[in-house]
């Protein structure tokens, strides 16, 4: 009887354990939302006040991303999980390092709209943009739901929708090109917009990995499918 409730004690703290550290992930998940958000508004509006806010929080992400390593470096130390639990951890790591990414992705934003936000529009390219970006934290909200629910159906929606996000920063790619094409002067803010397309284009990456992350662990298999990327801009110069 002793055994048995010994081990009964250890996976109940175990499962304490992990769901402590699966709290921070969504709370990180919470703060990168935001981050998207608030990088994409700045830029459309030129609210240095609300980059610099983007550019301030970023600290809280990374510490999040640092705690989550810590932990579950711990978790695998002391628990030992077996493979299918070491599966779930591991998948945790992962998600942090991708949620972690694209929390530097709207900080290079947010750097970007301090440094254009005195320059002439370039047409409607902040608001597509915005779109961009909304379309990229609706993807988040989903691979993180996904991840939660243990969703793959869902995740590989998520993973189908970055078509999408790459179509759209194609379209800006060729906006830019024909602008600095016609008018040399927007030369300099057309290259802060497109890298700021970029990053947005790789936030989408990174939330695609992290619904892959929810496909292969709960199916225990990688997506089979090679993912074509719709970024064809490499080709164009």
């Amino acid at each position: 009887m002793n055994d048995i409730s010994t081990e009964k004690h250890i996976t109940s703290s175990y499962d304490r354990d992990l769901e402590g550290i699966q709290a921070h992930i969504m709370k990180m998940g919470g703060l990168v939302e935001t981050a998207i958000t608030n990088a994409a508004r700045s830029l459309e509006t030129r609210d240095r006040e609300l980059a610099q806010q983007v550019r301030d929080g970023d600290a809280a992400i990374d510490a999040l991303d640092e705690l989550i390593t810590e932990e579950t470096a711990r978790l695998i130390a002391l628990r030992a999980p077996t493979a299918g639990d070491l599966r779930l951890v591991l998948s945790v790591m992962k998600v942090s390092s991708n949620l972690e990414r694209i929390g530097d992705y709207a900080k290079n934003i947010a750097k970007r709209t301090t440094v254009i936000a005195a320059s002439n529009p370039v047409n409607d390219s902040a608001a597509s943009l915005r779109r961009m970006a909304r379309e990229v934290e609706r993807m988040l909200k989903d691979a993180l739901d996904a991840y939660v629910q243990r969703d793959a159906e869902l995740a590989a929606d998520v993973i189908e929708r970055d078509h999408d996000v790459d179509q759209m920063y194609n379209a800006l790619f060729r906006e830019f090109l024909t602008f600095m094409a016609e008018d040399p002067r927007s030369i300099t803010t057309c290259m802060h917009l497109h890298f700021i397309a970029k990053n947005v284009e790789r936030m989408g990456d990174h939330v695609t990995a992290i619904a892959e992350q929810v496909v292969y662990l709960v199916t225990g298999e990688r997506p089979t499918e090679e993912r074509p990327k719709a970024d064809v801009t490499s080709t164009s110069l």
